[in-house]
């Protein structure tokens, strides 16, 4: 076998089990249909409804809300019941809720309005999926290959980032915007056709946590006590505010520094995107997450955010994109696998969805944040503060990695001291009591 034959079998060896096979399957259709969708809903507000900028961001913040306000509960619910019946009934009512817009679409009758209640419906539907779909890869694939299928879901995500927007400026050309969330509504079929065909017997699942009181507050406590946990969770929640709103610094770089449209603020997604590919093959081939790598990515990403608020030029831009795209997502697979990995089982729902309210959560707080502050300097300074904000993240993660190396090194000298111990015990005839040979003295 070659050397790129050996390394696209370890790149992609997560999809030698057949369940993640069809899983994989059905989210690259799904989410290509989810993001054309976000593209055909800010068209339908700006070009259908007549509405503003603002109107797009509540739209799409209204997404978000209740998991920002209750994640730990569709959390919790993770932990308690069969994920793939969770995710059944998620897909399923995310499918009827891309159906109905497109038919309010098709009849004349959507408005503001109804756009607005549809989005927080969506919101709900994101509390529960959200958390039952990152758990289950564990269950699909178990722990030794979790980290290299979070980073293939990872490009999954990305791809779809730049295939969906593409398709759906097509279709919105040719066919009509309706079109879009129809299409997507369509989109959902793969995985729920993927889920049924899936082999029950081959899943690493584990029976769900009973129903107790005060498990939420459980959970909190859980997360916020373990120090492997809470500060990669706080270190994504400052991320998550002040960096990862690309939605709104990316267009207003486009629009404001550079002076450019729609047609340079899509160059800058595509260029983002395909590097947020090849940082997710990366660490697909790499799949050793620890913290220490963590903060490294963390330090890296801070430093490709300044360097592209300080791009001279368009190209320039354009280029430090890809750099950047590749270390977001480099990011977010390695704190997602490192999460995932350190957590009890039993806490793994509640403990990703505080890791999604951190990441998607804080959108409601920090895309009007960062609105503002270019508002009232610039998008050059508004990036400028998420990557410092990222740099100062990751300082408390090279911290915990100090410390988790130093009770390794200290349970390596424990262990090697009770093999030392045991190989100086002398064997004596069955039924005796070992003996542990006295010192001999020194002369």
């Amino acid at each position: 076998m070659s050397r790129f034959a050996r390394a696209g079998q370890r790149t992609f060896r997560a999809l030698s089990v057949r369940n993640f096979r069809l899983y994989f399957t059905g989210q690259v259709i799904s989410v290509s249909g989810t993001w054309m969708q976000m593209v055909a809903q800010a068209y339908l507000i700006l070009f259908r409804l007549h509405g503003t900028g603002v109107d797009v961001a509540i739209a799409a913040g209204l997404q978000f809300v209740p998991l920002l306000l209750f994640g730990p509960f569709g959390g919790l619910t993770a932990d308690r019941l069969d994920k793939r019946k969770v995710l059944y009934a998620t897909q399923s009512s995310a499918g009827i809720l891309a159906l109905a817009l497109g038919l309010l679409v098709s009849t004349h009758s959507a408005s503001l309005g109804l756009v607005y209640l549809l989005a927080a419906l969506l919101g709900v539907v994101n509390l529960f999926d959200n958390p039952a779909r990152q758990t289950f890869v564990s269950e699909m694939v178990g722990l030794d290959l979790l980290p290299n299928a979070v980073s293939l879901n990872s490009v999954v995500m990305n791809s779809a980032r730049v295939i969906g927007p593409a398709i759906g400026g097509v279709l919105i050309l040719t066919l009509g915007v309706s079109t879009c969330f129809i299409v997507n509504a369509a989109s959902y079929i793969a995985v729920i056709v993927a889920l049924s065909r899936m082999r029950k017997a081959e899943l690493f699942a584990r029976p769900g946590v009973g129903r107790k009181k005060g498990q939420v507050r459980e959970g909190l406590r859980y997360a916020w006590s373990t120090g492997d946990l809470r500060s990669p969770l706080i270190s994504m929640a400052i991320v998550g505010v002040f960096a990862f709103n690309f939605t709104v610094t990316l267009p207003l770089l486009a629009k404001v520094t550079f002076h450019g449209g729609a047609g340079l603020y899509s160059t800058f997604l595509a260029a983002m995107g395909a590097g947020a590919v090849v940082g997710g093959l990366y660490t697909a081939h790499r799949s050793r997450p620890s913290t220490g790598l963590l903060a490294a990515i963390g330090v890296f990403f801070g430093a490709m955010i300044l360097a592209v608020s300080l791009a001279p030029t368009k190209l320039a831009a354009i280029i430090l994109l890809v750099p950047m795209g590749a270390a977001s997502i480099t990011f977010i697979a390695t704190n997602n696998a490192t999460l995932q990995l350190r957590a009890d089982p039993a806490m793994r729902g509640r403990v990703m969805s505080l890791n999604a309210i951190a990441f998607l959560g804080s959108t409601p707080i920090g895309a009007p944040l960062l609105g503002y502050i270019s508002d009232i300097s610039s998008p050059r300074v508004s990036l400028a503060v998420g990557a410092v904000a990222t740099m100062v993240a990751s300082v408390p993660l090279f911290f915990l990695a100090i410390r988790q190396r130093e009770a390794r090194a200290a349970a390596e000298v424990e262990a090697a001291g009770e093999v030392g111990a045991t190989s100086n015990v002398v064997a004596l005839p069955l039924g005796d009591a070992p003996v542990v040979p006295a010192r001999r003295r020194s002369s």
